[in-house]
């Protein structure tokens, strides 16, 4: 089994517990275009959060969010609210 391959198994049996009413990632749309940031979410998410539209627009799965902080690191200042979910809610590891 390949490295990506065993990656993948292991991800896969993480849980994830969705907090439906409140999202943890929160993205400012204007600040995301003018700074390049959608184009860096979107190309270093390991989990493939993030996902750009036709016309720019930012959109993100935060239910696959590994909550491993990686947008943070290349998201310009103000481009991305992001908070850990509430107490219960978000990923769950079982592979350490």
């Amino acid at each position: 089994m390949s490295t990506s391959q065993t990656v993948t198994v292991r991800l896969a049996r993480n849980r994830f517990l969705l907090d439906e009413e409140e999202s943890h990632i929160e993205i400012d749309q204007e600040l995301c275009r003018s700074t390049g940031t959608g184009k860096r979410l979107v190309a270093v998410c390991p989990a493939g959060v993030y996902t750009e539209r036709e016309d720019g627009t930012i959109d993100a799965e935060y239910a696959a969010c590994l909550e491993c902080g990686t947008c943070l690191a290349v998201a310009a200042p103000g481009a991305l609210r992001w908070h850990y979910p509430r107490g219960g809610f978000g990923v769950a590891f079982r592979e350490g």
